[in-house]
């Protein structure tokens, strides 16, 4: 096994992200979620710009349980709110700076304004190094 070699958010990205639009149904967002077996997805504006992040805990928590009809809420109303976000040649030490700092799991990776890809805690497993995963996990979940 070799050791890990990121050193940027391009190294540790998954470069094959999907987004739903701001007006899609949370059904339809949550459809395109199963079909590409993904716990979240960048949803975007009108100008394809990055708007938010709908995730399939926020369908259960904030729409099913709280007895909304799924079918005319939008991944827009859901996400809600500018998520956070690293250029693509931002180095390891930012990305993990911005997922501690803000306590997120999944952070997408813009280049020039445009969604490129997504890092999640999967990805800095695979490619960090132990001691770098065991900061990120303190800051996250404090253990």
């Amino acid at each position: 096994m070799t050791a890990p070699t990121a050193t940027t958010a391009r190294d540790l990205m998954n470069p094959g992200v999907e987004c739903v639009q701001d007006t899609d149904s949370v059904a339809d967002a949550a459809r395109r979620m199963r079909a590409l077996d993904v716990g979240c997805m960048p949803v975007a504006g009108p100008d394809g710009g990055l708007t938010g992040i709908i995730t399939d805990r926020d369908i259960v928590v904030q729409c099913v349980a709280e007895g909304k009809d799924i079918a005319t809420v939008t991944a827009g109303e859901l996400a809600g709110g500018q998520p956070y976000h690293v250029d693509v040649n931002a180095s390891k030490e930012e990305v993990l700076s911005v997922m501690g700092e803000h306590q997120v799991r999944r952070l997408p990776v813009v280049e020039n304004g445009q969604l490129v890809g997504m890092i999640s805690e999967c990805d800095l497993v695979r490619g960090l190094g132990r001691d770098d995963v065991a900061a990120f996990c303190n800051a996250v979940y404090g253990v």
